[in-house]
């Protein structure tokens, strides 16, 4: 397993200073000998089957973590790299292309950076993220993520409906630090269409709930910025306020709810606080569009 971290660190350009961190974390679970066993009884879970119960193997993770004194982010982000080894194989298996699990699996190194910037640990806290990955019901295509998922709505438009019984295209934006360019994201959306047709028929509907589609960015962003031009593409079919600013440290960065000391570094944060100054919320929004449309 060290030799396959190691080369997991190199591919997905983890530093010198997180891959020694995350590989010291490694060596200090399997030189005790509980830890180690718990360790090894969390990859056989899911060397067992890929649906498995994931809490319990988060459940060992943290035990492993209390019991060494390691933050349990940490220890969390580790056994999923672990795991990668077995998934790697089942992409294999299963005729998937070995770009589209680096794309996947690029999501760990994402996280990490994430929990770094805004928890200042090296690990992951949102680690139960990770399953849609490694139970092979979540794919990286292209900008993007995506998922199938039952709609759990009505909608209709020239001539096309779906129904909570509608299979539809779920999407999720990973923090990659690059443009959420137009580009990009029809790249994405034609790559998702071609995996999934299978499961989805002719029409091709995509959805996405997230903050990026709260119906106030319109007020707050400008018309040429990409979010503006994201949420555009979709048909509004509810939205929400996130309760005390819950939502505020995917665009900050940071944990900081004070609207006085969060950073206006960009554009899209100097317009937020202006926004949250002036009694703004943030919020969600669920949309949906019809992919062949477009």
């Amino acid at each position: 397993m060290k030799a396959y971290l190691d080369g997991f660190f190199k591919r997905f350009d983890y530093s010198e200073e997180d891959s020694a961190f995350l590989m010291g974390a490694y060596d200090k679970i399997i030189k005790n000998a509980e830890t180690k066993n718990i360790w090894e009884k969390s990859i056989s879970i899911y060397d067992e089957s890929i649906d498995c119960d994931y809490k319990e193997i988060l459940m060992l993770a943290d035990d492993v973590a209390s019991k060494l004194y390691l933050h349990e982010y940490t220890v969390e982000l580790l056994i999923f790299i672990c795991l990668s080894k077995r998934t790697q194989k089942i992409y294999e298996e299963r005729g998937i292309p070995d770009e589209i699990f680096y794309n996947s699996m690029l999501d760990l190194k994402y996280k990490t950076d994430e929990c770094k910037i805004v928890k200042g640990i090296v690990g992951s806290f949102v680690a139960e993220w990770f399953v849609g990955f490694f139970n092979l019901t979540r794919f990286a295509l292209g900008r993007l993520q995506f998922e199938i998922k039952d709609f759990e709505e009505h909608y209709e438009k020239n001539g096309k409906r779906l129904t909570p019984e509608s299979k539809v295209i779920n999407i999720h934006i990973p923090r990659t630090l690059t443009p959420l360019d137009e580009e990009s994201c029809n790249d994405a959306f034609q790559m998702a269409k071609l995996f999934f047709e299978k499961e989805i028929g002719p029409a091709c509907a995509f959805v996405c709930y997230s903050w990026l589609l709260y119906p106030e960015n319109k007020k707050i962003l400008s018309e040429n910025s990409n979010v503006y031009r994201f949420m555009s593409k979709f048909d509004l079919i509810k939205s929400g306020i996130s309760k005390n600013g819950d939502d505020l440290w995917r665009i900050f960065d940071t944990d900081e709810r004070n609207c006085n000391r969060l950073p206006v570094n960009t554009s899209m944060r100097k317009a937020y606080v202006n926004h949250l100054k002036n009694g703004g919320k943030t919020g969600w929004g669920y949309g949906v569009f019809f992919y062949d449309e477009r």
